[in-house]
């Protein structure tokens, strides 16, 4: 984030030996990829990173670390960086969001408003089932990808493109 807006988001699936790391390694592991993957806008830069893992904020004053966290720790140190606790139930949409589906049955009801707000806003749903809302899977697509496409689609000049591209690849081919 920068001024308080969003500026990157960053993605990957487990690998199948991750799959078996406790919570805490997990956790640790998320900022270890952030770290590599923007490491040419952080080195040397003072940053904080939020975490809804609580203990993480004492990860530099541990003294008992497995042999990974300890290699993750001398990665870590080489950043000018502060781990601040931040509570999941503060940012209700991206901890639902992080949650693995198969154990995520999240129940919607009156006294969590401020979820079913945010999932509104960002025009998610859930199944209602005897009055009840289960978020058991959740997919976001992109509107605008959807909307190029069909954009391509009516446009002339570029229907004349591929058809010219398909033209040549056949007589190529």
């Amino acid at each position: 984030m920068q001024h308080g807006k969003v500026i990157a988001y960053a993605s990957r699936q487990l690998r199948l030996h991750e799959k078996n790391y406790p919570n805490h390694d997990l956790e640790l592991a998320a900022i270890v990829f952030a770290l590599k993957l923007w490491q040419h806008y952080l080195y040397g830069v003072k940053c904080d990173i939020f975490t809804d893992h609580q203990s993480l904020k004492y990860i530099f004053t541990q003294k008992e670390l497995n042999l990974r966290q300890r290699r993750w720790l001398e990665l870590i140190k080489d950043y000018d960086l502060q781990i601040i606790y931040h509570s999941g139930k503060a940012n209700v949409v991206a901890d639902a969001l992080s949650r693995n589906a198969s154990l995520s049955m999240i129940t919607l009801d009156k006294a969590d408003q401020q979820l079913v707000f945010e999932f509104e806003r960002l025009l998610l749903t859930g199944v209602e089932e005897n009055y009840l809302s289960y978020l058991s899977r959740l997919i976001v697509r992109p509107i605008w990808l959807q909307q190029v496409v069909e954009g391509q689609k009516e446009d002339l000049e570029l229907q004349k493109i591929i058809k010219k591209r398909m033209a040549v690849r056949i007589q190529i081919g």
